[in-house]
């Protein structure tokens, strides 16, 4: 029974790392798709687009790998529940990769021009930032599995937020001269980037419930 419980717990351990590695993989794309909007990098733009077949493909050998598991171990309890909870989460990272993945898009159509102009450029870097250091921290929260961290991610969320309701308020205002391409763009990548959040808070979440076995506190 020792034998066949520590080659559970290395498939466990397995598990965790791959959605580990999976949050750095979409902290990646985050970056550069955001390098690609700012800088109206084709080519850079090309590459994340062509990523995000990588990280599908891994979420759904995960996914296969995960289901595999239940079968043959048939767990319980806690076992169960962080078996549950990781499909969930690869779900979530999944969808982050593809919001990336969707920033990208953007900077495709518009090259060669940069789809975002100079008067929100430092908003929509920072927004990049926000994103890419969010799911850097979800990555250490699945690791390491701090309740703390997790809650920090909420604040992380805040500020994507303030960011997001800063790109709405210059588009909105009776100044914007860039035409309704441009504020349908920025809209959408606004969006992107307030999703990508999001998801990353469910990853959090999903960790602070698995740990505690309550919910994380709004």
């Amino acid at each position: 029974m020792a034998l066949i419980r520590s080659v559970f717990q290395e498939e466990l351990d397995g598990v965790s790392q791959s959605l580990v590695d999976l949050a750095q993989m979409v902290s990646d794309s985050i970056h550069k798709a955001t390098q690609s909007l700012i800088s109206a990098d084709l080519h850079l733009a090309e590459e994340v687009i062509s990523y995000d077949g990588k990280i599908d493909n891994y979420q759904h050998e995960l996914d296969s790998r995960i289901i595999d598991i239940i079968a043959r171990q048939q767990p319980v309890a806690s076992d169960l529940r962080a078996l549950v909870t990781a499909l969930r989460m690869s779900a979530d990272l999944e969808r982050m990769g593809d919001l990336a993945h969707h920033i990208s898009k953007v900077a495709r159509v518009r090259h060669p021009n940069s789809a975002v102009p100079n008067e929100l450029h430092d908003t929509v870097r920072q927004m990049g930032i926000v994103a890419e250091n969010i799911a850097r921290k979800v990555a250490t929260v699945i690791e390491s599995r701090n309740t703390l961290l997790a809650l920090e991610v909420e604040k992380d969320d805040d500020e994507m937020d303030k960011l997001h309701r800063e790109v709405i308020s210059v588009l909105t205002s009776s100044s914007w001269n860039k035409g309704v391409d441009s504020a349908i763009d920025l809209t959408l990548l606004g969006r992107y980037y307030e999703r990508y959040a999001d998801h990353a808070v469910s990853v959090a979440r999903r960790v602070y419930f698995l740990v505690t076995g309550e919910y994380a506190p709004a």
